[in-house]
This record gives structure tokens, sequence and C-alpha cells, in this order.
């Protein structure tokens, strides 16, 4: 560890350098950081969840289908980085109403939000609002703010750091910031129009959480924009766009997540 305290200041200095300083993002990490951070802390995850992780080899029909969805927002759009990020998914067997993306492109999505959703443009709506917090780094920034330069600078350094599973863990509740949210948001609704998808899929998953109320609202949405708010802005969106009717996928959507009802 002794060289790893020495090595730290110049790592730091050589960042920040590199990125000129601390941007009004707070993101000062090179793209490649994205790349090492998010390998290494979807080892941890791999390892904490391994027990409840639906293994891809005996669940090959549910990735391949979830893998085909990711295809489909990468096929029809230019994300910058579409080939610098790993975009792999895995699936937690548990109830928790939520998904999330690592730094680089790691996709995890919860059993509970796959029952929870009812169609395939549902699922491809958060499936590329989760790819947007990826694409537009906003889990490094977020990483940045909530844990600092140094220590995640430590964890590219060394994979065995200490906090490297806390912030594994952490990752599953990140909180991004209002803007964050809503950039994703526009860009779900950008990506998906430029697919045979209802391009305001996401929205549904929203409508449905209105529906709920205040009791039933998931926690990590708390401190989020207003679910309603959000909806008005992803419909404003698609019909800056054109207002092309898509589709659902219901059907489809029903028949491949079968096995996890």
């Amino acid at each position: 560890m002794k060289s790893l305290n020495k090595a730290l200041p110049i790592l730091v200095s050589l960042i920040l350098l590199s990125c000129g300083g601390l941007t009004k993002k707070f993101n000062v990490f090179p793209v490649e950081s994205d790349v090492r951070l998010g390998l290494q802390v979807s080892q941890s995850i791999d390892s904490q969840y391994e027990s409840i992780l639906l293994d891809s080899s005996r669940n090959v029909d549910l990735y391949r289908y979830l893998y085909s969805i990711r295809d489909s927002i990468l096929k029809n759009n230019q994300l910058k980085h579409a080939n610098d990020f790993a975009w792999r998914i895995r699936i937690i067997d548990d109830s928790t109403l939520n998904a999330f993306c690592t730094p680089g492109g790691y996709i995890y999505f919860y059993t509970g939000i796959l029952r929870f959703l009812e169609s395939e443009d549902e699922l491809a709506g958060v499936m590329g609002h989760e790819m947007a917090h990826a694409e537009l780094r906003h889990s490094t920034d977020a990483l940045t703010r909530q844990y600092g330069i140094q220590i995640l600078t430590a964890i590219m350094v060394d994979s065995q750091y200490n906090d490297l599973a806390n912030i594994a863990s952490g990752l599953t509740q990140l909180k991004y910031g209002r803007n964050d949210e809503s950039e994703s948001d526009e860009f779900s609704v950008r990506w998906l129009y430029n697919t045979s998808y209802n391009a305001i899929g996401a929205a549904g998953f929203f409508k449905k959480i209105n529906a709920l109320g205040g009791s039933g609202t998931p926690e990590f949405l708390s401190t989020h924009p207003d679910p309603g708010k959000r909806i008005e802005n992803m419909e404003k969106i698609w019909k800056e766009l054109g207002g092309k009717t898509g589709n659902t996928y219901k059907d489809r959507y029903l028949l491949n997540t079968r096995y996890i009802r």
C-alpha cells in the first residue's frame, strides 16, 4: 500500500491535467478509466451476487432475448462508446424493482423489474435509459462526487482495494443528479425512435410507478425527477421527433420472460 499511496497524487495530477481540471459535471476521468473501473466493479458485483445471478448458460433463451434488444439499440444508433464498452447483461434473481449500469457498460436487471414490466418496448426503454448513463459517463461522474477522485483512482490501481466491494454495492442504488436522469430519459427516447419500438417505452414504466401511489414508489426513485414530469418530457421529445408510432411487442415480451414469472 505504500507504493500505492505514493502513486495516487501523481495519478490524480495526471488525470486532472489530461482532462483540463474539474469539469462542470465533475467527471475528471478519461474513458479508459470507465472501462477499467467497470470491469473491476462488475467482477465484484458478480462475486457478491453469485448465488442469485441467473447463469447465462442455463438461461440461454432469456439472455439471448435481452441481448437482442440491446443489439437493436446499438445497431440503429451511433453510440460514441458502442465499441469501447462491454455492454454485457446480467440478471439478478431478486424482487427489487430496479436496473442499473456500471461504468463501461455492464448492465444489470433484477427479475423484480422484469416481472413488473409488461411489454418489450418498456424493457427497451429502461435498457436504453441505463445504457445512456454509461454512454454519457454519468456513472463515473456520480461515483466521483460520492467517493472522491483518490478512492476511484486507487481502485483502478489496485483491484483488491478495500472499498471496491462497498462501491460495487453502492452502484445498485447510485444517486444520479436530476439532470443526468432527464438526459438519460431523452437518449432512451431518441435511441428507441430509430428502432421499431414505441419510442416512449420507458414512459410505460413510470406510468405504472405512478399507479402504485406514494407508498409503493421504489426507494431509488426518491431523489429522481417526478415520474409524471418524466413522462411529460419523454412524450414531448417523442412529438418533436415526429411522433412515429412504434411497436410494443407485448406478446413477445410475455413469451420470452415466462421463465421467470
